[in-house]
Parts: structure tokens; sequence; C-alpha cells
């Protein structure tokens, strides 16, 4: 597994609305247990989580600033029936050195049962329009390079990548 860093142009294009029955909202502090075991449960490639405990304490960083300043306008959660089933976590520019200076999101991920329905296309196209908006108007994001569903979302959003 290689993890890539990639980066896009921001860009202000129409988001489809979702399917009936689902609906995005910015991510609150509140929502970091219910994000932390969404996260779990996803189990997102190159996230060495030893257990729910683990990926909630994650999640509980990244809203006290642990992966830089929450954006929580280019963020988002989707709900269907009262719980989130994907979420997409950016900041407004990543602490690490090796990434872009720019807007950065940290984590993005599906519940199993809800790929392929355009849930995270849509998140990744509002966090796209929402940077088309900033002075650094591009979005940057790690990647496992073998996740082939993930690498084709991104490269269809106009992700290359970043060599620092």
């Amino acid at each position: 597994m290689a993890q890539l860093t990639l980066v896009a142009d921001a860009f202000a294009g129409n988001v489809a609305p979702l399917a009936a029955g689902f609906g995005v909202r910015a991510p609150r502090a509140a929502d970091a247990d219910e994000i932390g075991q969404l996260y779990f449960d996803c189990q997102v490639p190159g996230a060495d989580l030893a257990g729910s405990r683990e990926a909630i304490e994650e999640v509980r960083a990244f809203f006290r600033g642990g992966f830089g300043e929450f954006w929580s306008a280019a963020s988002g959660v989707v709900e269907t029936g009262g719980r989130l089933v994907a979420a997409l976590l950016a900041v407004h520019r990543a602490p690490w050195d090796d990434t872009p200076d720019c807007p950065f999101i940290t984590d993005l991920f599906t519940e199993p049962q809800h790929r392929r329905h355009g849930l995270a296309r849509g998140l990744l196209l509002r966090c796209l329009t929402e940077a088309s908006a900033t002075t650094r108007p591009r979005v940057a994001l790690r990647a496992d390079s073998e996740n082939v569903p993930a690498m084709r979302l991104y490269e269809s959003l106009g992700f290359r990548r970043y060599d620092s």
C-alpha cells in the first residue's frame, strides 16, 4: 500500500443533490463519537486502528485541532434515517510539511452498504466548491494508491499526484 498526496484545483460546480432520503450538513464536535464509530466501521484503508475507542479519540482530536484548523463549511456528513453514513473532514491547512499549502481533506469514508451511490462524490464536490472561493483554490488529500475505486473517483474530479 502506497499513500499518495493528491491535489486538485477547486471549482464551483453543480453539486448534484443526493438520492432521496439522504441529507448533507456540516459536522459538529458533538458528532465526534458517531463519526469515530463510522470511521472504525468503514475500515478505511491505511487506518491502523486497534478498536472503535481509538477511532473515536482520533476524531475527537480532529475537532480539537490535532490535524489542523477544522473547516466546517468544506466538511460534511451524510445522514439517512437519523444516522450518519458518510463523512468528509477538512482543515484549512494540514500540519504536515510534505503537504501543499491549501485546504486538506483529512478523512473521507462511506459506510460499506452505501458506497457507489454518489455520497463521497457529493461531499467532494461540496468541498471543492467551497474551496473555489478561497485565496488558495486547491484541495489536497492522501489516498491509498491501491484503492482503485477511490483513485478513480479522485481522478474523475481532477485530483493528481502532488510532489512536494
